[in-house]
């Protein structure tokens, strides 16, 4: 490691100034009350007979108030004289096993004393047909056995393709009710096809399986919730693609354009299913979406705790430390990238001592024409877009913008994750 200290020690780290980006961003305060009203104006829970078995099916990472809106959804269920049961839907995620799905929920807050309803776990699936190119369309046993079922998701941009429908309600359907099965199929002839087989096979669990609505959310920059919505299920397909358009404006970003080095002090998967949203970041996984800024060097300094060693996401750094390497549990990327069939997601990065050096090597190899005056970023994480940092020569061009505050005077760079909050 000597040779590396030696080919970096000229490289010059500036100094960074704390800066508030601010985003319009409308938010909900009374999620309960919110719940209730979405579902009343839906008119669904008249679908509910007294004593049905309801299957809600939720999961997804990151969703604000998940609690909250499946406590108020098991509740209405209730009201209706439904008895509510929860199942986990979220494909292959808890290492593929009905323990590791319990446990996610639990680690969302979604236990049974926390939402009033048991949780049935398993990883058993019912085949419900196949599309005419032979992939077959699955769903939890669970769920299909119950009279009825309800779906729990937020509606956002996904971060490997773009279509009508990205992430929400019908991918839930499809892939978080579909469970490992569900996600190895629907995944199988890559994020290519993604946009068009999330809805072909939603629309066969839809017609086959006792779907009765959705309950979407939507949220702002600020990742709270800005909107709830419950969808009749056959009016689902008609509507999510309007409320992706609305949850895409409600977007975070960095107000920069051209970015020689990023910093993100921490990846995980409770942060995106990428580790580090490329929506944020301008680094996609596959061909088939795009957006963000032009960023030419990425560096990651940590993982999240929630992550628990998944570092699904590594691969599109260029540069993160050897304590890094150290706490990530391999198995668990693997499992992911397996299933989605996205493998770069797992590469290494190049693998540096120390943060310094992580940097240093980022700034090296950013090809900018003046090292000494480098377009730096600095971000916590991918959620977490309101207070960054900047490097000094990027202060002139934010300096005029009102949707950016500048909060500090210049400082030296401190390398610790804590540094940023």
């Amino acid at each position: 490691m000597e040779i590396i200290t030696q080919l970096l020690q000229d490289i010059h780290l500036p100094k960074m100034v704390k800066i508030k980006q601010n985003f319009a961003a409308p938010e909900l305060h009374d999620i309960a009350s919110e719940v209730h009203k979405a579902i009343n104006k839906a008119e669904v829970l008249s679908r509910v007979s007294p004593g049905d078995r309801v299957a809600i099916a939720v999961g997804s990472r990151g969703v604000a108030d998940i609690p909250i809106l499946t406590r108020e959804t098991v509740n209405a269920i209730k009201s209706a004289g439904g008895d509510p049961f929860i199942v986990p839907a979220m494909g292959s995620h808890g290492g593929a096993t009905a323990e590791g799905q319990m446990n996610v929920l639990s680690q969302l807050g979604i236990t049974e004393e926390t939402v009033g309803a048991p949780i049935r776990s398993s990883m058993e699936v019912v085949k419900l047909a196949e599309l005419p190119n032979g992939l077959p369309v699955y769903i939890d046993k669970f769920a299909y056995e119950a009279d009825k079922i309800v779906v729990i998701n937020r509606v956002k941009p996904h971060t490997a393709f773009r279509g009508p429908v990205e992430s929400g309600l019908m991918k839930m359907i499809t892939i978080g009710l579909g469970k490992q099965k569900g996600a190895e199929a629907a995944h199988a002839f890559s994020f290519k096809y993604m946009a068009e087989h999330i809805v072909e096979m939603s629309k066969i669990t839809l017609k086959k399986a006792p779907v009765i609505f959705g309950l979407a959310s939507l949220e702002n920059a600020y990742d709270r919730p800005a909107k709830i919505v419950a969808v009749p299920a056959e009016k689902i397909e008609e509507v999510e693609p309007e409320l992706l358009n609305e949850a895409k404006s409600y977007m975070p970003k960095i107000y920069l354009d051209s970015i020689d080095v990023l910093i993100v002090d921490e990846i995980g998967k409770d942060i995106s299913g990428d580790g580090m949203d490329p929506n944020i970041t301008g680094r996609f996984a596959t061909p088939y979406a795009s957006g963000g800024p032009d960023v030419t060097r990425i560096v990651v300094l940590g993982l999240t705790e929630k992550t628990h060693g998944n570092a699904n996401g590594i691969g599109m750094a260029d540069m993160t430390t050897k304590s890094v390497m150290n706490e990530i549990a391999w198995e668990k990327g693997y499992a992911n990238a397996l299933t989605s069939t996205v493998t770069s997601v797992v590469k290494l990065p190049m693998i540096l001592e120390t943060p310094e050096l992580a940097v240093k090597a980022a700034i090296k190899t950013c090809n900018a024409f003046d090292l000494k005056n480098t377009k730096i970023v600095r971000i916590k994480n991918t959620l977490e877009l309101g207070e960054i940092w900047i490097s000094e020569s990027l202060v002139e061009k934010v300096k005029e913008r009102e949707e950016i505050d500048i909060l500090s005077e210049p400082a030296e760079m401190i390398l610790t994750p804590s540094v940023v909050t």
